[in-house]
């Protein structure tokens, strides 16, 4: 089973309206849409580990972190991103790392 942070992006939120809207209109059944998530897990966990290749350096002050069934969370103040040649500031910044090699349980 695939984690399932990504749910809680733009892309995952809007597949799960469509979804909804798919099953409220009876055209999928709810056992598909809960097929598709699934499906969407495995495959945006898998493009991310493949595909991308971007570097991204950060400072920040930490204000909390938490380790709990092999997540981190940390949550900073003050964050500055730096690529390349771009800086981005933000006042708190909370990141959540999961064990990309290990089998991982259910998350939402």
């Amino acid at each position: 089973m695939a984690y399932q942070l990504y749910r809680n992006t733009t892309l995952g939120n809007s597949l799960q309206e469509s979804l909804d809207e798919l099953i409220q209109s009876q055209q999928i059944t709810p056992q598909l849409a809960l097929q598709v998530l699934l499906q969407f897990d495995k495959a945006i966990n898998s493009a991310l580990a493949q595909r991308v290749r971007n570097r991204v350096n950060f400072r920040g002050s930490l204000n909390t972190y938490r380790f709990c069934d092999n997540v981190w969370t940390f949550v900073l103040n003050d964050v500055e991103f730096r690529e390349v040649t771009e800086l981005v500031k933000v006042d708190k910044v909370k990141i959540v790392a999961c064990d990309g090699k290990s089998n991982p349980a259910k998350f939402m």
